[in-house]
């Protein structure tokens, strides 16, 4: 059960003043970022906003699926992460953008969720090829790989992430790439 402060936030989620609403999304990240016994108390609202005609929504909802992932006894986003990982093709390049930024910590939340992940981002790195924004798209995906790496320090990661950078063909974007990796 949200404690009463929680509450106020998850409810000014949907506040049409964008500061109250960045406040509310910022602490709803902070209380996901641990476990919590309200997952599925917002489950299902949060799935269906990942259709709302309003973008924030859509990014809001994203992120929080994403976060939630640590709190998902019964498995839900295996049968779920699609329906999350479509919001990275977003018409709001932003909203997308978001989502792929958020998608990576689902694959911290167990051995089947991981695969789904490094599945789901070698695929949309390979397929985004004649998108308008694809080095944005691939760096963030790569980027992401290494968060996900960092968190479950799963060799298997590292080597997708590695081999992904391999196949750009572009060898100022295969050094920028490669640079998550290096500096690290």
């Amino acid at each position: 059960m949200m404690d009463s402060i929680t509450q106020s936030h998850w409810e000014n989620l949907r506040a049409q003043d964008g500061n109250l609403r960045f406040e509310a999304l910022n602490h709803m990240v902070a209380a996901t970022n641990q476990p919590v016994d309200w997952a599925y108390d917002v489950w299902d609202e949060l799935l269906e906003n990942l259709r709302h005609s309003d973008n924030h929504q859509r990014a809001i909802a994203t992120t929080l699926l994403c976060n939630l992932a640590k709190s998902d006894p019964e498995q839900r986003m295996l049968r779920d992460f699609d329906a999350i990982f479509a919001v990275t093709k977003d018409a709001k390049f932003v909203t997308a953008r978001h989502s792929l930024k958020a998608s990576w910590k689902v694959g911290a939340a167990g051995a089947q969720q991981q695969q789904l992940v490094v599945d789901r981002l070698a695929g949309r790195f390979r397929d985004c090829a004649a998108e308008k924004n694809c080095t944005l798209i691939r760096y963030d995906i790569i980027q992401g790989l290494h968060n996900l790496y960092a968190e479950v320090q799963d060799e298997t990661v590292r080597e997708t992430a590695l081999a992904l950078i391999a196949t750009e063909a572009d060898s100022k974007y295969r050094k920028k790439y490669a640079s998550l990796w290096r500096s690290r």
